[in-house]
């Protein structure tokens, strides 16, 4: 069993995550900036889970965090960034702070966690870290360019990474789920029947945690889809960007 520290998890897919990764018998501290969600799961798993308020644009806190991880559960075996803001307008219509706002959660909370933990990590010459990326990190997709380019970041920072900790034993991986009916992805104009189901999708990266693969998808379906969106990425973000237009027109249509 692990220990595994996951920033960003206490609604959505980050709460299915650890949720599934408790039952498989792992301790889990999860930081973020509400934790009642995760104050739940505390009732079942008194002793496996431990959460604690932080907030991923802030170095102190996260750092804070992974130390009162390390009191209660020892070394950090997985961390993971899973945090997440999202907005949905054209780049017209976008503020510059708003992309600044998006990148601090996304890209720089998850430089903030490698900084944390990376240097015990090195120290103990073993560990790994996960970084959530998105399909449209790889594509891009309209209307949605501040998050898909945060998204994109992470590709780049994990591959970096990956790269410069190799000899330390460190190995760095990619989530990569399919666009999921979860709050942060409310904004997308699509019907909720195409989402997935964020518990399917939560307990699907869990059970995939120890893949050797530096993407790691929920199912095959999605390793696929993702095989193909890295190969032909413009054709895919241009056609789901289309296919999102039609089904909202769809909808439209239909409330007539």
């Amino acid at each position: 069993m692990a220990n595994i520290l996951i920033v960003g998890a206490n609604q959505g897919i980050g709460y299915y995550l650890v949720e599934r990764l408790l039952a498989l018998g792992n301790t889990v501290t999860v930081l973020d900036i509400e934790i009642n969600g995760i104050e739940n799961l505390q009732a079942k798993y008194p002793k496996q889970v431990l959460a604690i308020v932080a907030d991923a644009r802030d170095l102190g806190s996260i750092e804070h965090g992974v130390q009162k991880a390390i009191e209660q559960f020892g070394e950090i075996d997985i961390a993971i960034h899973n945090a997440c803001l999202c907005t949905f307008d054209s780049e017209p219509n976008t503020e510059f702070k708003v992309y600044q706002d998006v990148m601090d959660v996304n890209y720089f909370g998850a430089l903030r966690l490698a900084k944390a933990v990376l240097p015990r990590m090195r120290k103990a010459k073993k560990g790994r870290m996960i970084l959530t990326s998105s399909g449209v990190g790889v594509t891009g997709f309209a209307n949605i360019s501040p998050y898909a380019a945060s998204k994109g970041a992470i590709e780049s920072l994990a591959k970096c990474l990956q790269i410069e900790n190799e000899a330390y034993g460190i190995s760095f991986h990619l989530f990569h789920p399919p666009l999921t009916n979860t709050k942060s992805a409310s904004g997308i104009p699509v019907p909720k029947e195409i989402k997935a189901d964020a518990r399917k999708v939560g307990y699907g990266l869990a059970d995939h945690i120890w893949s050797k693969k530096f993407v790691i998808c929920p199912s095959a379906s999605q390793a696929v889809q993702m095989k193909f969106s890295y190969r032909h990425p413009l054709f895919v973000g241009r056609m789901m960007t289309k296919a999102t237009k039609r089904a909202l027109k769809l909808g439209k249509e239909g409330d007539v």
